[in-house]
């Protein structure tokens, strides 16, 4: 069994057109990290898409935003503009489907799934080890796959007790990677808005039998994301950066 792992496609319909593309018969069944809506022009048509698919989902922060489940005014005013334009758009059933999204799941006994952290599913950045070294403590399976950071990145727990965990850079395009006795979190990176300097969308293949992990990106056309949002008068910096990877 493989599985396709998605996160953070931000209701960018081309990004997530053109990883589907890419990964046609490399999975039987699609994992999404969450942020399926916020910061792009595309909400409805990326959950739709979604929806013709085998797949399960988890819920993510900007997902609950746009409900107002999410106190906002954390967030930034690009984010926080987003977010509000979003909830004018939603259908009835769309929001219907991001309302009912679990916080967390744990599937095949071996791999947690949640947006941020096991800690704080919804919120929390896993970032660096020293915030990714406690958060092994909150998940009882091998491995645990979070999106968030829109930033691809593995954290593998220490050999030694109560050492510092160490983290992988992600290596993508080259094959899969064998998943070892070390518990990891893996985070396969953003899909409609990455954040690590690469303007590629970014996802991951799981391959249950053979117990691998494959980082894999694919170019798709941001102009298009991009005009979309200019035409709704989206803040300058949230189609600008798309082109960037930041």
């Amino acid at each position: 069994m493989r599985y396709l792992l998605i996160s953070d496609i931000h209701a960018n319909l081309a990004a997530f057109e053109s990883v589907l593309e890419d990964a046609k018969g490399l999975y039987d069944k699609v994992w999404c990290l969450g942020d399926m809506v916020g910061y792009g022009p595309d909400p409805n048509e990326c959950v739709e898409l979604l929806l013709t698919l085998d797949h399960l989902c988890i819920a993510g922060n900007h997902d609950w935003a746009v409900l107002g489940k999410l106190d906002i005014d954390d967030f930034n005013p690009d984010a926080r503009f987003a977010s509000l334009w979003t909830r004018e758009q939603l259908t009835d059933k769309v929001r219907d489907y991001l309302d009912n999204l679990p916080i967390a799941l744990v599937e095949e006994k071996l791999y947690t799934l949640v947006h941020g952290s096991p800690r704080h599913p919804i919120w929390e950045y896993i970032l660096s080890p020293t915030i990714a070294q406690p958060n092994f403590k909150q998940f009882n399976t091998p491995y645990c796959f979070v999106g968030h950071t829109h930033s691809p990145v593995i954290f593998q727990e220490a050999l030694q007790a109560n050492a510092m965990c160490e983290p992988l850079a992600a290596d993508f395009n080259n094959g899969p990677m064998r998943l070892g006795e070390r518990r990891l979190i893996i985070n396969p990176g953003s899909v409609g808005q990455p954040r690590d300097g690469d303007a590629r969308a970014a996802y991951g293949i799981l391959d249950i039998d053979a117990r691998s992990f494959e980082y894999r990106r694919t170019s798709y056309p941001v102009s298009v994301t991009q005009e979309k949002m200019k035409a709704y008068d989206f803040p300058a910096r949230l189609w600008n950066r798309l082109a960037f990877g930041w």
